[in-house]
């Protein structure tokens, strides 16, 4: 039994990730392999889907996720370059593969939040990047949001 650890501390061990959030994680190993080690996209799918976690994935947005993602890297490496200030090659490969992702989210899943996007964003960050990376992240994406998403942000909540 956990004696000395506070309430929030033990939502944080007994909650579970949520299917969309493995998803995501998912889709952002598969980045993260294609950017470092290369490879074809549908081996690396392959492999993704026989992980023990896909089970526990959200299948259908993963898809969705990955085939997008993978689908128009030109165009969302566009869309993200003028918020950056540095290139690509000069960002780490996890701040990368997020930046990707999130940026796919922000554009084509539109029913998604903007602050959901992010926040996602950042807790990815801070689990799979450096110290500090969540905080660049976070600063592109909230730049990037203002242009692609500025009906949402200007309207009232």
């Amino acid at each position: 039994m956990l004696t000395n650890v506070s309430t929030s501390a033990q939502k944080k061990i007994t909650r579970q990730k949520s299917r969309r959030r493995i998803a995501r994680e998912l889709v952002l190993q598969g980045i993260y392999q294609w950017h470092l080690a290369g490879g074809t996209i549908d081996l690396i799918e392959v492999q993704l889907r026989e992980t023990r976690e896909f089970s526990r994935a959200d299948e259908k947005f993963f898809s969705k996720l990955f085939d997008g993602v993978f689908g128009d890297v030109n165009k969302i490496e566009e869309t993200i370059l003028p918020f950056i200030d540095r290139p690509f090659t000069a960002l780490s490969p996890v701040e990368y593969a997020i930046l990707l992702l999130s940026t796919y989210e922000l554009i084509y899943f539109v029913e998604i939040p903007y602050r959901a996007v992010i926040n996602e964003a950042i807790e990815l960050a801070r689990t799979y990047g450096g110290i500090d990376g969540y905080k660049y992240v976070n600063g592109v994406l909230d730049k990037l949001a203002v242009k692609l998403r500025a009906a949402e942000i200007a309207s009232p909540t």
